[in-house]
């Protein structure tokens, strides 16, 4: 008897071995760019009201919100980032501001990058609501911003660019 249920768990095990190696992978899993969602305060009046976790934009940034008159202000913390994979058939999701939910963008790729470029469907949910859809190009270099709500005196502004590839292993 326990020969016999001995062979049979070898025999149910071999079977599922060779079934998992038989499966395809799945390609809409291929991994076709990384972007990075951030969500920055930007402020005319004290800075501190960001909060001790808040760390300051890059200066590269800093200057491109000033270039546009309406994402002109006095100053901008960086209040968190998310820095995902965009499957090439799935929708991605992005939390910046994890643990919370407050901020949440939904992203999903129309096709392969091109030029260091990719074109994004993306959704953008503040406090549950869908308040944005869009289709738009983000790169390195051409970051989507997108101007939030009023929040502790300030605005929220949220940045979506394509994120450099990584060291190769990682």
């Amino acid at each position: 008897m326990k020969t016999i249920r001995a062979l049979a768990i070898l025999a149910c095990t071999t079977v599922a071995a060779f079934s998992a190696a038989e499966e395809p992978a799945d390609p809409g899993k291929e991994t076709v760019a990384r972007v990075t969602v951030s969500v920055l305060l930007a402020t005319n009046g004290d800075a501190s009201v960001a909060g001790q976790r808040a760390r300051p934009v890059p200066a590269g940034t800093e200057k491109r919100l000033r270039a546009d008159k309406r994402l002109r202000f006095d100053h901008y913390r960086l209040l968190g980032d998310s820095r995902r994979r965009v499957f090439r058939s799935y929708e991605n999701w992005a939390q910046p501001l994890a643990p919370s939910d407050e901020v949440l963008v939904r992203f999903e790729a129309q096709g392969k990058p091109r030029d260091q470029k990719q074109r994004l469907d993306i959704d953008l949910w503040l406090s549950r609501k869908k308040i944005l859809k869009t289709n738009a190009v983000v790169g390195t270099d051409c970051p989507l911003f997108v101007l939030g709500p009023e929040w502790r005196g300030g605005r929220l502004i949220i940045m979506l660019a394509l994120a450099p590839e990584p060291p190769v292993g990682q």
